[in-house]
């Protein structure tokens, strides 16, 4: 119940949904599991204990579920795991975890991730987050839903971006950013809010002024980063600033990007 090519290479234990397709060239290893309706172009490579979600799409020359590039690897059994109907463009590389980062690497639903961008060992990647071409998400890198990053961006090792954050092009990102942010310059610094992509999901003007608000305050108050965030947490009823302190406040090995 799947089109497979002739040419295409699949090793024995290999797992293929109905309604797949795998075009010329195509090599998959055998403990490789394609749900329903993946489509496979051509020269795709899938490697690893890796699974891939239905109406997922992956162009020429992807490299899936190779082992990390991580001197610290040492053959040990990890994962990788890449939710539904995502968009995976030509030439990009997503590994498998380590035993030290929990054993996985893990994609949400709905992501686009353009040529030549890479998703390394352990990062959790939320749903219908956007990677643009040859930008990097290092090992470890939590990104939650609604993220874009620019081309030619860069994400350091262990860094946490908020939900909806947007990060400009030839960024390089090297602390967490807190939801709904905008980070712009060769050393991302934050900018502001990403107001053009609430107001796309139809945030009500209270809930962005509020952030606005809740911004200023970061920027401006008393106190630490920190203590600024604890009394926003006393202080607004807002869902979206609720969210912000509760990431603020989180656990990280990093510190923040803060407004300038």
């Amino acid at each position: 119940m799947a089109d497979i090519h002739p040419s295409a290479v699949i090793a024995e234990g290999a797992q293929i949904g109905a309604g797949c397709s795998i075009g010329p060239f195509c090599v998959i290893g055998p403990d490789v599991v394609l749900a329903e309706r993946v489509i496979l172009k051509s020269h795709v490579v899938i490697e690893g204990d890796t699974h891939i979600g239905a109406d997922t799409v992956i162009f020429p020359f992807a490299v899936i579920g190779e082992i990390p590039q991580d001197l610290k690897f040492d053959g040990e059994k990890t994962r990788l795991r890449i939710g539904a109907r995502n968009r995976i463009r030509e030439h990009v590389t997503m590994n498998t975890g380590t035993a030290n980062g929990g054993g996985e690497t893990r994609i949400g639903d709905d992501g686009l991730f353009m040529a030549g961008c890479h998703i390394a060992h352990d990062a959790q990647v939320g749903n219908r987050v956007i990677v643009v071409n040859s930008s990097a998400v290092a090992g470890h890198c939590i990104i939650e839903d609604d993220v874009i990053i620019g081309g030619l961006s860069g994400v350091h090792q262990w860094v946490r971006i908020g939900q909806g954050a947007i990060i400009g092009a030839v960024t390089m990102v090297t602390n967490d950013v807190v939801p709904h942010g905008l980070v712009q310059g060769p050393r991302g610094a934050l900018d502001g809010l990403n107001l053009v992509g609430l107001k796309r999901k139809g945030v009500s003007r209270a809930d962005i002024t509020a952030l606005r608000a809740a911004f200023q305050m970061l920027k401006d108050g008393d106190g630490t980063f920190q203590d600024r965030a604890r009394k926003l947490s006393e202080e607004s009823e807002s869902a979206y600033v609720q969210q912000m302190v509760t990431f603020i406040l989180g656990d990280t090995d990093r510190n923040f990007l803060t407004p300038g």
